[in-house]
């Protein structure tokens, strides 16, 4: 959540942000500020009340001890402790709607985000690579796979449903071979260490991500319990250290974590429906950091970077774009995507998405640090990749590394993790 202060002082500023992110309406910032102040003025009212109601429980002490009669300061504690209990009413009601309307808040954008609608107008970065040639028509993931067998989008769909699959030989394979590759890169070279943790977790962990209380229909909840499906491991992973405070010395603290992911896709009716590419369930290799402030924008360019270096270690084709303000999530102050080439699609698909929340997630978790000893705690940052999503990632090897007769050559980097095979 952003700073309370900001509003209080910077009600314009928060508008103008609503604008950048086209959000402009859905949350009335004049009576979100209304709230804060009549929060504040009650709270001072009650606190003012409770140091008057104290003096005269002393002075009824004095009296008491001296065998004077207190009977009218008693009477008096009893109005002011009535007229407490009616403000703390008043305030607990205003508390529910400022926090409600607190975590509805978006992020404060970084000055560096270009502002603009949706995805159409996110600016490229950066191009790696070249676009694999091929002397016949390369075919998408999906027909590769199915036609190969190692691909079973039919008994996904008879065991659970639309948008679930089975993976077959091969497939299987291959991306354990991924996950395991990605998991040595970041461990062995970029400095996390690995992680393996729940991918089940409560509201407050969903609410500390950003992912409650707005997008709560997106998710897969278990109301029984309480408890919801990750939708990332970036919910499990950032919060390992809620409601803690950490060791300024200990920074940046890297972590990464191979999960299974799961997302009703709630608002991509129609979208990419074939294939692995719009999934209820998938596997990813998150990474994230728990950083200080002035170092959260650098370590942002290395998180990106770290992705990347999968990409490359595959030699595979892709670009770096940086998100425009109306392509940014709610959570984040500054966002890249990384683009994968699909020769089969015929087009870029994200592949990884890497940003920096600032104090954001961390004010939500309360996720705090101490630069030295003695000095009080303040909010660290958060940051958060893919690193990188295990399903798209085998549907661009099998895209790009396919063969004319069917097969697949397979990346050198995996071969050590496929028993040294060279095509499958």
């Amino acid at each position: 959540m952003i700073d309370p202060k900001l509003i209080r002082e910077d009600i314009e500023g928060l508008k103008k942000l609503l604008i950048r992110r086209n959000m402009e309406g859905v949350i009335d910032i004049e009576y979100f500020k209304k709230i804060s102040d009549e929060r504040r003025k009650l709270k001072s009212g009650s606190d003012e009340l409770r140091g008057k109601r104290n003096k005269i429980s002393k002075e009824i002490g004095r009296k008491k001890s001296k065998g004077e009669n207190a009977d009218e300061l008693m009477s008096e504690v009893q109005k002011i402790s009535e007229s407490i209990k009616e403000l703390d009413h008043k305030i607990n009601l205003l508390d529910e709607k400022y926090r409600e309307l607190h975590l509805s808040m978006p992020n404060i954008l970084d000055a560096a985000v270009p502002d603009g609608k949706d995805e159409n107008d996110n600016v490229e970065v950066r191009v790696w690579g070249e676009k694999r040639k091929f002397s016949f028509e390369p075919k998408p993931h999906y027909e590769i796979g199915t036609e190969s067998g190692i691909l079973d989008f039919e008994r996904g769909v008879k065991i659970s449903g639309s948008r679930f699959y089975v993976y077959r030989g091969l497939a299987a394979r291959l991306e354990r071979a991924l996950i395991n590759f990605m998991l040595d890169l970041h461990t062995g070279e970029h400095g996390y260490t690995e992680v393996f943790g729940p991918f089940i977790v409560n509201d407050e962990s969903m609410t500390a991500t950003g992912q409650f209380p707005k997008f709560k229909d997106e998710y897969y909840r278990m109301e029984r319990d309480g408890l919801s499906l990750i939708p990332t491991a970036e919910v499990t992973l950032t919060n390992l250290y809620r409601d803690e405070i950490l060791d300024g010395d200990d920074l940046p603290i890297n972590v990464t974590m191979q999960s299974a992911c799961f997302r009703r896709e709630a608002g991509a009716a129609g979208k990419d429906t074939r294939g692995l590419v719009r999934v209820h369930q998938f596997q990813k290799v998150e990474l994230v950091k728990f950083v200080t402030p002035e170092s959260s924008f650098d370590e942002l360019e290395k998180l990106l970077s770290h992705a990347e270096e999968v990409l490359k270690r595959l030699d595979l084709h892709y670009r770096v774009v940086l998100l425009s303000s109306g392509d940014t999530s709610a959570s984040s102050a500054k966002t890249y995507d990384i683009e994968v080439w699909m020769p089969g699609l015929n087009r870029y698909l994200e592949i990884s998405s890497c940003s920096n929340f600032v104090d954001y997630q961390a004010r939500r978790a309360r996720i705090r640090y101490r630069k030295a000893k003695g000095e009080k705690p303040a909010y660290l940052h958060t940051l958060n990749g893919s690193g990188l999503a295990a399903g798209r990632t085998l549907a661009a090897v099998m895209e790009n590394y396919q063969n004319e007769d069917g097969s697949i050559t397979i990346p050198s980097v995996l071969r050590s993790y496929m028993r040294y095979a060279d095509r499958h």
